[in-house]
């Protein structure tokens, strides 16, 4: 019976319109079956009674005075919404509200005028009976969204139009956020959040658009969103790991977060140390960490004094068995200490590359390069010499013990790269490190490395190729170790 009310409520609009208020072109009048039927019901059986024959026009072919009111006749006929899990069913019916829909979004983008008071409610209307729905489950428990295809929106033909038209209506000249604050509320944007868990992600991209414009013509609601957006990941990483839009929000939230007045407000504050930090504990965070790290980095820029606690947040929350997402934090502590002050490095700086030295140690072997790729940086390289009294004792015993036994060659010649760099920076240290670290080895009866006596074939020639390049004084002082 759905298609017998969807049906018949269009025949309503129609008949109610009356056909005498239509405005025919010149001297012919252009009618399109459209196989609109009106159903009675009689002794549970349906019976078709008559085809309504209706004619169809465009807005344009219609005296200015009248195209308001043709226009909201268009609206409310578009609120009818048809099922497309059926795909045999209404089939000219669902192409004509595609076609009525086409014509809504043309008239909206150049025409002037249409946007009288009566017509945002009608806007609102038609919007939300066709974008908000219950979405359906995951076609699988296991849904993976790195391996999985998403599930597509049926109805997106009608939908991608309807979110089309709406964004235009935001955008338009003569909006005014004033009347239709009345229509666009609290509950309004709660119900265009739930929608972000979409798994479509065409759908997600515009709904990131529409809720960016809403964001900035609603000043009212500024607020509102940031909380719903704020418990949303709340819920995301206490409750459910499961949220398909959270690239989505954080993108929208990277734009909000470049706006924020300076000093920050307190609760901005509280949102990247009670949600954005927690958010890299979540096993799915490959999918939205660049937007993520975006935030993070657009927070620091505002306010350098936030460095620490977000440092030690990252050091808190750092993976201990996944590698994949070690080198994502890496990415990020990169990001951080590109845009990071002198003053907040010596702040965090020992903690800091004790880390780095353990990932440096790490096995694997993209965890260590991407630590080492740290002194191809030129600013973390200035960072370094300048407190390389306090960085060269961490860094050190690491340095040497994974030159001596690291099984990838490509990490022993990075290492030796960077016991440069350290000569270069601290000559005097370096050698008293050296000492020290081998006369501790002596004492504590630990045997020497195999390496010392015997080095395999790649890392001789690694050793080899880079002793090549080294001032003569250099050479001495790496065979030395």
């Amino acid at each position: 019976m759905s298609n017998v009310s969807s049906g018949s409520n269009i025949i309503g609009i129609f008949v109610s319109a009356g056909a005498d208020k239509w405005y025919l072109k010149s001297c012919f009048v252009t009618l399109i079956l459209s196989d609109m039927f009106l159903w009675l019901e009689f002794s549970q059986r349906v019976f078709v009674i008559i085809v309504l024959t209706c004619v169809r026009c465009v807005c344009a072919d219609v005296p200015a005075p009248e195209q308001p009111e043709l226009f909201l006749k268009k609206l409310q006929q578009c609120c009818t919404v048809f099922d497309f899990m059926d795909t045999l069913s209404d089939l000219k019916m669902k192409e004509y509200k595609r076609s009525t829909l086409n014509e809504l979004v043309d008239y909206v983008t150049v025409s002037r005028g249409y946007l009288t008071e009566q017509a945002y409610p009608e806007v609102v209307k038609m919007v939300s009976h066709n974008i908000f729905r219950t979405l359906p489950p995951s076609d699988s428990n296991e849904f993976d969204p790195e391996e999985d295809e998403p599930t597509l929106e049926a109805s997106w033909p009608h939908l991608q139009l309807v979110y089309e038209f709406f964004i235009r209506f935001l955008e338009s000249q003569e909006f005014q956020p004033s009347i239709a604050k009345k229509y666009i509320d609290q509950k309004f944007v709660l119900q265009l959040l739930e929608l972000f868990d979409s798994e479509d992600p065409r759908e997600r991209d515009y709904l990131k658009t529409v809720l960016h414009r809403i964001y900035g013509k609603f000043l009212g609601l500024r607020a509102f969103i940031r909380k719903q957006i704020n418990n949303i990941f709340l819920r995301f990483v206490y409750e459910t790991e499961h949220f398909n839009g959270v690239a989505e929000l954080l993108e929208i939230l990277g734009s909000i977060i470049n706006g924020f007045a300076l000093p920050l407000k307190a609760e901005h504050k509280q949102f990247l140390v009670k949600v954005l930090i927690p958010l890299h504990t979540v096993r799915s965070l490959s999918l939205f960490h660049a937007q993520l790290a975006y935030c993070i980095v657009q927070f620091l820029e505002k306010d350098p004094t936030l460095t620490e606690p977000v440092i030690r947040g990252l050091l808190k929350f750092w993976p201990k068995t996944c590698s994949q997402k070690e080198v994502m934090f890496l990415g990020e502590l990169e990001e951080i200490l590109d845009v990071i002050e002198p003053t907040q490095f010596v702040k965090i700086q020992e903690p800091l590359f004790k880390q780095i030295s353990r990932c440096v140690s790490s096995p694997h072997f993209q965890v260590a390069e991407r630590a080492l790729y740290y002194w191809n940086n030129e600013y973390i390289m200035s960072l370094i010499e300048e407190n390389s009294s306090v960085i060269l004792p961490i860094m050190f015993a690491s340095l040497y013990r994974i030159s001596k036994e690291h099984w990838n060659p490509a990490i022993v010649a990075l290492v030796y790269n960077v016991l440069k760099a350290f000569m270069e920076m601290n000559s005097t240290l370096f050698d008293e490190l050296t000492a020290t670290y081998k006369s501790d080895r002596q004492r504590s009866g630990r045997p020497e490395f195999k390496s010392d006596r015997v080095t395999s074939y790649h890392t001789k020639f690694i050793y080899k190729s880079h002793l090549k390049t080294e001032k003569p004084q250099d050479k001495n002082k790496i065979k030395s170790i």
